[in-house]
């Protein structure tokens, strides 16, 4: 049987993170894996982390299987972060949640329950978007389109050309929108746009499915919010697919969420059962250990806010380095890079050519995705020089 399989080339992301480790250079710079670093190079545990997980460790008791739903907890305290408490949509109990591995499970499971209320539904997908969304919704055999979204040209959201491509939607088609800090170019929709893409939704009978893989991370966690949190309370259905991997740092433990507002909490349960019922057939039984920290540090005084004060400060990180960043390579004089201190969160498109990635590469070890995707937490006060010069060097 084996013997019939074929090779797949590696993923490309991956690839580049095995170059990287591999390159003897010692001024290298990976700018290309999609997580936070602080100023030293290094993915943190945060410390809200590591006390929870130390008052976790003092009182769990059992290692047996969590609820089909998962940590209560957690599943309570992500939909209060979500749509934040006293919103209308859990005040009247149309929102239900239900823990998966991670963001992927969650976008997953979402998936299973779409095609199961319409065989085949058509998702649309932002062009660009973050690649894995592709396989993971057309391997619950979804139809996926695109709308436009990122013009690389002009170096900002096409909107105008993102709303005549929606035109073409039928009724109960899906929308899928990055919540913020948008996987890969960094360019998020400001309340205007959220607005008339809600009154679009409306007016089209759509479904719109949010990523919030970065809640936090661009404004504030309500601040980044806004925009959903508007349109949960005017459309009768979401789906909300939320990560707890870059926000709390809890990559390796797979601790996400999918969130479904209904017409009615029937409807709401009905839809909390399937999500369930095609978790069970995939991966049977939730994972415990980052739902439960994640939900200690929700629903704890303390914890909460200790975690959102180290949140604040990988923010101030991240943006600062926009700014540092943009402030060197305008100090050359003839490129304008302003754009990457108007976007938010871990990425930007640079927007330069193919050839000038290479370069970067082979002669001065600064590795990054071929669509000139960076992390720009990659970036940090002892390599920042080093990579504008280098930049600089291959423009």
């Amino acid at each position: 049987m084996l013997e019939h399989l074929e090779n797949l080339p590696p993923d490309p992301i991956l690839g580049l993170s095995a170059a990287y480790h591999e390159d003897k250079n010692p001024n290298k710079i990976d700018l290309g894996v999609g997580v936070y670093k602080d100023e030293t190079g290094m993915t943190p545990i945060m410390a809200a982390v590591h006390e929870a997980e130390e008052r976790l460790l003092a009182s769990e008791q059992s290692k047996s299987y969590l609820p089909q739903a998962g940590v209560a907890e957690f599943n309570q305290g992500v939909l209060e972060l979500v749509f934040g408490r006293g919103h209308t949509v859990l005040n009247a109990g149309r929102a239900v949640s239900v823990q998966a591995p991670g963001g992927c499970g969650a976008l997953r499971i979402g998936a299973e329950v779409i095609n199961r209320s319409k065989a085949g539904n058509t998702v649309w997908l932002s062009d660009p978007s973050w690649p894995n969304h592709y396989p993971l919704l057309q391997g619950a055999d979804l139809t996926i389109r695109t709308y436009p979204y990122y013009d690389m040209a002009r170096r900002d959201i096409d909107f105008a050309a993102m709303l005549s491509a929606l035109q073409e939607a039928t009724p109960g088609d899906v929308l899928l929108l990055h919540g913020c800090c948008h996987n890969p170019c960094g360019a998020d929709l400001d309340a205007a746009q959220w607005q008339a893409l809600t009154d679009l939704v409306l007016e089209k009978a759509l479904v719109p499915y949010i990523d919030v893989a970065y809640q936090g991370l661009a404004q504030g966690l309500d601040e980044d919010a806004a925009g959903w949190r508007q349109m949960a309370s005017q459309v009768p259905e979401m789906l909300v697919a939320s990560s707890c991997s870059k926000n709390f740092g809890l990559y390796r433990e797979r601790a996400g969420a999918i969130l479904f507002v209904a017409a009615d909490s029937a409807q709401a349960e009905t839809a909390k059962m399937q999500a369930m019922n095609a978790a069970r057939q995939i991966y049977s039984m939730p994972p415990s250990h980052g739902a439960a920290i994640a939900g200690l540090i929700l629903n704890s005084v303390d914890l909460r806010q200790s975690w959102e004060q180290e949140l604040q400060a990988m923010r101030d990180r991240v943006n600062g380095m926009r700014d540092k960043l943009v402030q060197r390579l305008e100090a050359g004089g003839q490129y304008d890079f302003g754009f990457i201190r108007k976007q938010f969160g871990l990425f930007s498109f640079l927007g330069i050519t193919s050839e000038q990635i290479q370069r970067l590469r082979d002669e001065y070890a600064i590795y990054m995705v071929g669509s000139t995707r960076m992390n720009v937490a990659g970036l940090t006060p002892d390599n920042i020089d080093y990579f504008t010069d280098s930049l600089l060097a291959v423009l």
